[in-house]
This record gives structure tokens, C-alpha cells and sequence, in this order.
């Protein structure tokens, strides 16, 4: 579909590098260079579109005078993963060498997305962080984002676990379904089975309910131990790769991640992904701002 007319936005359909995005540049003349803001919808990778996000989209471009890029990403299963991911990075290496020819400062362009978009966001800034042929992105905007398929036991795995639209079976079923894995895995992955014990004492020092403010912990119950299985293990291998775990990611990534601001919501399963890697990027010197809603929904 094409893109609707807006009085204050010059909005074109282009192509970066192969990737379809829309941009959305404010047709008020600027003094200087403006911010650049590169967005992923979101969408477990098999959803959204360009044009189901133009509305949030245009808000952006016209609430902040930035130039905003959306990127029009594949989706699986047409598009295997990580194609989705892939794509995001391609998008935004264009974005950054091109800026100029937008009037955008390559130095103040953000990556930001919802969701799924919110963990292509963290990937590529990760991806990122040891580019030296292009400029640094300034920052990066999670909102809800998901960041790890370690542990779906967290106080808001829990708390959340029958939450109408993102509920806690679903995550892990689209999740397989993403990776265009077997579902009949679901159960096993949900209990923890695809684990091995050598993985979660290695990762327990940033995925752990300790971790988590004892405010959002009230009614949390530990789960009891559940059985390594082996072959769910070698089914669901990627799941542990930064691309899709971005929180499983070493230090030596995470202390030269751009300043960030997290988003998370109460009644949402994927609350203390956020929570988590809000900790992780403080600890490693990272500025964090965070805004939590009480009473938001994924």
C-alpha cells in the first residue's frame, strides 16, 4: 500500500542496499543537521509491516523533527532467520553512510523498535560496536523489548503468564514458530529442558530472579528443577545467540553499547528482559534512562 499524505512529512518508499524502507522527512526547512531515528516494528518476525506502523512512525518524525527510516524488514517464514535481523543491520550501515544526503547528522541517529523490533534494535547496535568505517549510533530505544530465551520462569513470566495478547505460552510458540522449529518443543523449552546445567551456571549472573527489584517479585514462586533434555537442547541451539539473546551477550559488547532508554510495562511478560539488560548496560557503565508504566500491557 502506499504511503498516506501528511501535510508536515515528505514520505518516500526507497530501498536500502536491497532492504524496502519508508522515510519520513519533516518538510519545515531545519538551521542544521537533523536526528536521524531508524525503527523496527515489531512483531516476533513474522508480523507488522511498514504500513502498520506508519502512524507511530509519522508521530515521531513529527513530534521530535527527526528524519525517521522504517524498515520494511522479511519475515519468516518466507524469509528464514536471520534474515530479519540481517536486513535491520544492512538498513541502518546504509543509513549511517548516506545521512547527509537526507540532512540528517549521521552523529545523532538512534536505533529504536517495539517488541521483536526492540530486539533487532539491541543486536545491531551489538553488531555495531566495532565498526570503525561509520559513525556510531548515538542511541538506542527499547520499548518492551525481547531479550533472552534462556529462562521463561521471571517473576513476570509468571505474573503475566495468562495476560491476554502476549501471553506466556505464546512467546514460545512463536518464538519456534520464528525459527520455523517444531512446536510440540514448546513445553520443554517453557520448563526450562533445552538448558544445560553448565549454561545456566554460566549465565546466571545476569539472568536470575535475584536480579530482579523485590517490588516486581511479589507472588514469584521458583520453579522446581526440570530435566536437561539433549536433543531439545540440539533442536533450539539458536536461541542462544546474541541475535535473538542480545542479554546473553559478553561484557566486552555491553560496555561499548550507545547510551539507552528501555521501556517496560507491568502487566507484560517480557518486563524483566528489560529490567534485566537495564541492570547489565548499568553495570557496565552504560546511561540508562528508564520509564517503567504501571499499568501498560506489551
Amino acid at each position: 500500500l502506499p504511503a498516506c499524505r501528511d501535510s508536515r512529512l515528505f514520505i518516500k518508499d526507497l530501498h536500502f542496499d536491497e532492504v524496502a524502507v519508508r522515510i519520513y522527512l519533516p518538510k519545515v526547512p531545519s538551521a542544521s543537521k537533523r536526528r536521524g531515528v531508524i525503527f523496527f516494528h515489531g512483531g516476533c518476525g513474522m508480523f507488522g509491516s511498514i504500513r502498520s506502523y506508519e502512524r507511530i512512525c509519522r508521530y515521531i518524525a513529527r513530534k521530535s523533527d527527526s528524519v525517521v527510516v522504517s524498515v520494511g524488514y522479511g519475515l519468516s517464514p518466507e524469509f528464514k532467520y536471520p534474515t530479519q535481523t540481517l536486513d535491520c543491520l544492512t538498513a541502518t550501515v546504509h543509513f549511517l553512510k548516506t545521512a547527509e544526503k537526507y540532512g540528517v547528522d549521521p552523529d545523532r541517529i538512534i536505533a529504536c523498535g517495539d517488541s521483536a523490533g526492540g530486539t533487532f534494535a539491541a543486536a545491531v547496535c551489538q553488531e555495531l560496536v566495532n565498526r570503525r568505517d561509520i559513525p556510531k549510533i548515538r542511541a538506542q530505544v527499547l520499548i518492551y523489548p525481547f531479550l533472552q530465551a534462556l529462562d521463561f520462569n521471571l517473576p513476570s513470566h509468571q505474573k503475566n503468564a495468562f495476560v491476554g495478547f502476549l501471553s506466556q505460552e505464546h512467546v514460545v510458540r512463536f518464538l519456534l514458530k520464528y525459527l520455523n522449529k517444531d512446536c510440540s518443543l514448546k513445553e520443554a523449552v517453557l520448563a526450562g529442558s533445552h538448558v544445560p546445567e553448565s549454561m545456566n551456571l554460566k549465565y546466571r549472573k545476569w539472568i536470575n530472579p535475584d536480579l530482579i527489584p523485590e517490588i516486581f517479585k511479589v507472588g514469584y514462586k521458583p520453579p522446581f528443577p526440570t530435566s536437561f533434555l539433549p536433543q531439545v537442547h540440539e533442536e533450539t541451539k539458536e536461541l542462544f545467540g546474541t541475535r535473538l539473546s542480545p542479554l546473553l551477550a559478553e561484557d566486552a559488547v555491553v560496555c561499548r553499547l550507545p547510551e539507552t532508554c528501555i521501556i517496560t510495562c507491568q502487566h507484560d511478560v517480557l518486563r524483566d528482559d528489560g529490567l534485566l539488560y537495564k541492570k547489565r548496560l548499568e553495570d557496565n557503565n552504560v546511561k540508562v534512562t528508564w520509564y517503567h508504566i504501571d499499568e501498560g500491557f506489551h
